[in-house]
């Protein structure tokens, strides 16, 4: 029997679009998709900033997370793609508020460039739900 999937969406045009959910879980497992500080309508915060960006980005996370039925504190991956490794400091911060009691596994690449010019960073997470 295959485990129930719930599709978690934000309801942004890109989703339809390209044909992709924000957020899916099977069973205790949640994978959240590449997320970026973009708003419903696609304008991105602090385009000069990517410590801000990054806690935006955390937020929207939890916020997919928390509708999954699960939070930050069951993250056990996060990927982020940086645009300029300059970046990685205050980003490193940002990361470190959000997770330095839980330590999830994590991998920081550059990258040639993300959906929008103005993204300084994209960041996706696994997180497993514990059991009991």
């Amino acid at each position: 029997m295959q485990p129930h999937r719930q599709l978690i969406s934000s309801g942004t045009l890109w989703e339809r679009t390209v044909g992709y959910s924000r957020a899916v879980r099977i069973g205790n497992m949640v994978f959240v998709s590449g997320t970026v500080a973009a708003d419903e309508q696609g304008r991105i915060h602090s385009p000069d900033d990517a410590g801000r960006q990054a806690v935006c980005i955390f937020q929207k996370i939890d916020a997919s997370l928390r509708r999954a039925g699960a939070s930050l504190r069951d993250v056990v991956r996060v990927r982020i793609y940086l645009v300029d490794m300059n970046d990685l400091e205050a980003v490193g911060r940002a990361h470190h508020a959000v997770f330095a009691q839980v330590r999830p596994a994590n991998t920081t690449v550059a990258v040639a460039a993300l959906a929008s010019p103005e993204c300084r960073l994209e960041v996706e997470v696994d997180a497993v739900i514990a059991e009991g």
